[in-house]
């Protein structure tokens, strides 16, 4: 009694502390399921073992693998980065810190950097000089323009959800698609790697123009071989920076981030200099005179005084001006004509804001190549002739000037407004910054621009503004003998200003590349997609260096400016154009934070960059267009196939959308027929296709023209043939491809076949676009089928289609049809007009010949005449009416005399409806065999449950049973005299007369076609209807192979029921 009650008080306490230790866990962890060894949950894989906890979302958890909770996808989103890619030495210094940089350093100051550079310090004066004020601010309003509503339209797109890198190529890829994206991408790397060699030219150009001239390899010893000279130490110094620079780049890259700073500086100093100088001149303008002879400026570099003779000791003596326009020191030599006739004068350079010299600048001062640079309102003598003057030493224009050139020239001081959104991934809110950013770095450098284009023009005189090089003030920089307190801060400020620029664009366009390379939409580009381990692009680099090199070796920066120009304005026009086509669209996905923007102010942006492009080069307008579309068909045809939800799928939807309703309003015109295919195809027991040769004859027919659906119908329910009905739908749709069919694929579950090709047809397309004929191949086994239902549904199929006003094409022996790769010879298409059904038969030998394979046939067409018709004339009647189709064929008229039934006819009558009655019987005995065993089962069954009910029955009442023996001898009983009485009707049946009137006209039919068209490549034939009664299916279906005998390749042709061909234009 002890023992039994100590046994059970242990139980109980290990039943207490086993409930106990699961009612913690219960309240530790939400649910009565141990975290740990826990049977529910795979705690190999953590993250999934915590998508699902607590038992108030059991409903769920047998989704949650496809649907995980809100509150762990807002834990995934919370702890996402969108760091830029890169090198990883840009991270390390921010490992532990997210994005930090806010709008003024992030964004203000990269775009002041990239929009501020070599233009405004090399060019801006000379643009002033030459095109004036008035005509100057014109174009740097249009500009700046352009650039301020593609900044519009940028910041709409960057604050459309988060920009990964890659910047502006991937805000246009992800809104118009892999292949714009891709096009312009490159369109844009092209234009950055081109910057690259501007900013490297006006490197060399400051630094052996204005720094060290005497560095110069180079030197022309007469002045018309001083701009060749000028070339070659381009190419020769620019090759040498960009192989330092590209060191550089690629040693690495975050000192050049460091030094960006620096570079900014050195921009921000120079224009302040410049402002500066400005206001100095209203109370002390600077000392730099220009010297003129006439009218003419004459270059200040071989002589000191602006004097023909000076007074020396009493003496007049010549001076060196004198000598290079005489043959000698003396004051009796010969000289040139104009330096005799005309005296040397000296104005100033810089006269200052207040000396009016605006007035004479707001006009231009285009010209040809070699145009002596002339003061206008200075008078002076014509002396020799001015072609042969310009190799004295006056100062000339080096090009050809005019107001579109200009544009192309100055367009590259108005890029760089992408730095910021290039830079997303280290904001710390991408979303505010970008916008507020660059539209403030635009404002700010536009009123840079438009103000220093009317201060250059108020403060400068007119000839040294158009003198280029500064050769009339000693070879000074023309924007530098503005500036404070010396011209050096702006010669030395512009230096590193270029520099950096360069070596940032050698930074930014090999990334650009790698983000482009690896996105997988341009196959020939993956190489580059790899570097270092650190990631940095170096097969990228390599390759932005040789493309930089084109541009060094063209050495001119006026020639290379309006080159990047194009690639820059190809990228902001499909800026423009993303923001337009997602605003129109109202994408459900278009919800950008920054609200300032329409529709209207980006196609404003898009046709401004149109227009300059086309203004400041057509024909590069043009290549740059060339490119673009080369890419576009390239990645289109050989690209990955990438779906990122663009704007271009978005309009194509809208397109098509339109273009249905319209569609809806009426039916095509006769004139606009053409067969729009349902292709019905059969698949094996491995849902292969069974004939890919009707596809081949499908492409072959449509030529890629019209609406082409391949349908197939499987037998059973969706929930249990899903996938397989998927992977019928991608083998259909690969047999496609391999045959190039260009067409829709439907692939539908249906509980009867039957019903879904009745579907099919009914069905399938969309509003206009719907399928007016139905191609299908002839069922070649329906003599060896036991079952019934093949030829039946085929029956059905062309009563269905008859009933739908649709065309039905019927191939026969379609394997023997030839591939899209045969190409027949000389040989015919034979049509069998026998009945007029709409013109289908005319049709469609005409469509055929337009594809390879068909090309070299010719067309006959042959008629059937009766004994009542005139043959002759019903061949002309047919000629004309040929000629009046515009259709070249052959014509034949074939007599068929209405002669006796042949003995041979009325027996294939009479073997044929034995036939059937023989089926007929066995159907029925099959149906008889399985109503006796059911008859059976239900009587067995009825035994069963009477013995059951009635258990007190003696052993004298035994229920009579089934054998097998017996069930045999009663069904053999039964059967024998039906059995003997069908044999006999058989064999005494006599022929229905309407069968073998049918059957008559099969025989002399087939005999007729297979006499003149047993060679034919291909034989179309109208084919007959099936009959009203449906007892005689059967019957119809030996009258067509009787009909088709003996002919290899047979189209059977049935209308709708209205004209498809017409004669009328």
């Amino acid at each position: 009694s002890f023992k039994l009650n100590y046994y059970i008080n242990s139980v109980e306490t290990a039943i207490q502390k086993e409930f106990l230790k699961n009612f913690s866990i219960f309240l530790f962890t939400g649910d009565g399921v141990p975290k740990e060894n826990s049977p529910f949950i795979n705690n190999s894989d953590h993250d999934k073992g915590n998508s699902y906890d607590g038992t108030n979302m059991a409903l769920f958890e047998e989704e949650m693998d496809s649907h995980p909770m809100v509150s762990s996808l807002l834990n995934k989103l919370a702890n996402y980065t969108n760091l830029s890619q890169g090198a990883h030495e840009h991270e390390e210094a921010d490992e532990n810190e997210g994005p930090q940089m806010g709008t003024f350093m992030g964004v203000y100051l990269p775009c002041l950097q990239n929009i501020l550079g070599v233009i405004l310090f090399l060019r801006l004066t000379w643009i002033v000089g030459t095109a004036g004020i008035l005509q100057s601010l014109v174009i740097v309003g249009m500009c700046c323009s352009c650039t301020m509503l593609t900044a519009i339209s940028m910041s709409a797109i960057a604050t459309n959800g988060v920009v990964p890198a890659g910047g502006s190529y991937y805000m246009i890829s992800r809104s118009l698609g892999p292949e714009f994206g891709g096009a312009v991408g490159l369109c844009f790397y092209l234009g950055t790697t081109f910057a690259g060699s501007m900013y490297i030219l006006g490197t060399i150009e400051i630094l052996l123009t204005y720094i060290v001239p005497k560095a110069a390899i180079f030197v022309a010893e007469h002045k018309e071989d001083e701009v060749d000279a000028l070339l070659n130490n381009m190419r020769v110094y620019g090759t040498c920076c960009l192989v330092l620079m590209a060191i550089v780049v690629f040693v690495g890259v975050k000192y050049v981030n460091k030094l960006a700073l620096v570079f900014l500086a050195c921009v921000i100093l120079s224009i302040l200099a410049i402002y500066a100088g400005v206001i100095k001149t209203i109370f002390e303008p600077p000392d730099f005179p220009v010297c003129l002879l006439g009218n003419r400026t004459l270059q200040n570099h071989a002589f000191d005084l602006c004097m023909k003779t000076e007074v020396k000791d009493n003496l007049t003596v010549t001076t060196k001006l004198w000598s290079l326009f005489c043959d000698g020191p003396d004051l009796n030599a010969t000289c040139n004509d104009y330096f005799a006739s005309n005296i040397v004068t000296e104005i100033q350079g810089i006269p200052g804001l207040i000396s009016g010299a605006i007035s004479e600048n707001m006009w231009p001062e285009y010209g040809p190549h070699g145009m002596l640079v002339e003061k206008n309102n200075v008078t002076s003598f014509e002396g020799s002739d001015p072609a042969k003057d310009i190799y004295l030493p006056y100062v000339v224009n080096d090009i050809t000037t005019f107001f579109t050139l200009l544009v192309g020239i100055y367009f590259p001081s108005v890029t760089g407004i992408m730095a910021g959104s290039n830079r997303s991934g280290d904001l710390r809110d991408a979303q505010k910054s970008i916008p507020i950013g660059t539209i403030l770095a635009i404002a700010t450098t536009s009123f840079i621009y438009i103000s220093s284009v009317v201060l250059f023009g108020a403060c400068i005189e007119g000839v040294l503004l158009r003198d280029k090089f500064g050769d009339s003030v000693k070879g000074n920089l023309v924007i530098g003998t503005l500036s404070w307190p010396s011209p050096w801060v702006i010669v030395i400020g512009s230096f590193f200003s270029c520099c950096g620029a360069g070596l940032q664009s050698l930074t930014g366009a090999p990334r650009l590349l790698q983000a482009i390379a690896r996105d997988g939409i341009v196959p020939f580009l993956q190489v580059f997609g790899h570097g270092k381990a650190n990631g940095e692009p170096t097969w990228a680099l390599l390759l932005t260096a040789g493309i930089c090199e084109i541009g060094i070796l063209i050495a001119s920066l006026d020639s290379v400016a309006p080159i990047l120009s194009m690639f820059f304005l190809m990228c902001y026009m499909f800026v423009n154009l993303a923001c337009a086509v997602q605003t129109l669209l109202r994408t459900p996905n278009w919800r950008p934070r920054f609200k300032y923007y329409h529709w209207a102010l980006s196609f404003l942006g898009m046709s401004l960059c149109i227009a300059i492009m086309f203004i400041s080069s057509w024909y590069y307008a043009l290549v740059a267009m060339v490119i673009a579309g080369c890419i576009y068909k390239y990645i289109e045809y050989r690209g990955a196939e990438k779906e990122w939800g663009d704007g271009i799928r978005g309009l194509s939807l809208n397109a098509a959308r339109y273009a249905l309703l319209r569609l809806e309003d009426a039916p095509p015109h006769t004139k606009n027929w053409r067969p729009q295919l349902l292709v019905l195809l059969n698949l094996d027991s491995d849902q292969r296709v069974k004939h890919p040769r009707l596809l081949s004859f499908t492409t072959q027919l449509k030529a890629g023209k019209g609406l082409t659906i391949v349908g197939n119908v499987f037998e059973g329910t969706y929930l249990t043939k899903e996938e397989e009905a998927k992977k019928a739908e991608q083998n259909i749709k690969s047999a496609m491809a391999a045959e190039r069919t260009k067409g829709f694929c439907h692939v539908v579950v249906s509980s009867d076949l039957r019903d879904g090709v009745s579907h099919l047809i009914q069905s399938a397309g969309l509003g206009g676009m719907k399928h007016n004929s139905v191609l299908m191949s002839w069922p070649g086994t329906w003599r060896q089928s036991n079952d019934p239902t093949s030829w039946r549904n085929f029956i059905e199929t062309i009563r269905e289609t008859t009933a739908a006003h649709q065309a039905l094409l019927v191939a026969k022996n379609v394997d023997s049809f030839p591939t899209n790769q045969d190409c027949l010879g000389e040989g015919t298409i034979d049509v069998w007009w026998v009945v007029h059904d709409g013109g289908m038969l005319m049709l469609l030998p005409f469509l055929l010949r337009q594809h390879k394979v068909w090309r070299k046939c010719k067309m006959r067409i042959f008629t059937v005449a009766q004994m009542d018709d005139n043959s002759i004339q019903m061949k002309k009647d047919l000629q004309m009416f040929l000629y009046h189709l515009r259709l070249d064929a052959a014509v034949e008229v074939v007599e068929m005399h209405d002669n006796d039934i042949s003995a041979f006819t009325y027996e294939k009558t009479l073997v044929m409806e034995q036939r059937s009655q023989m089926l007929k019987q066995m159907h029925l005995s099959r149906t008889e065999r399985e109503r006796e065993a059911q008859l059976i089962h239900d009587k067995n069954t009825a035994s069963y449950a009477a013995a059951n009910d009635k258990p007190d029955v003696g052993p004298d009442r035994v229920h009579m049973t089934w054998t097998k023996d017996k069930l045999l001898t009663e069904r053999n009983r039964s059967r024998e005299p039906n059995t003997n009485m069908a044999v006999r009707d058989l064999f005494s049946m006599k022929p229905n007369q309407s069968n073998v009137r049918r059957m008559h006209t099969a025989v002399k039919l087939n005999e007729v076609v297979v006499n003149k068209s047993q060679g034919a490549h291909l034989v179309l034939l109208n084919m007959p209807g099936p009959p009203k009664n449906r007892g005689g299916d059967e019957n119809y279906m030996e009258f067509l192979e009787v009909l088709l005998e003996g002919l290899n390749r047979v189209l059977l042709v049935r209308g709708g029921g209205r004209e498809v061909i017409t004669i009328y234009s």
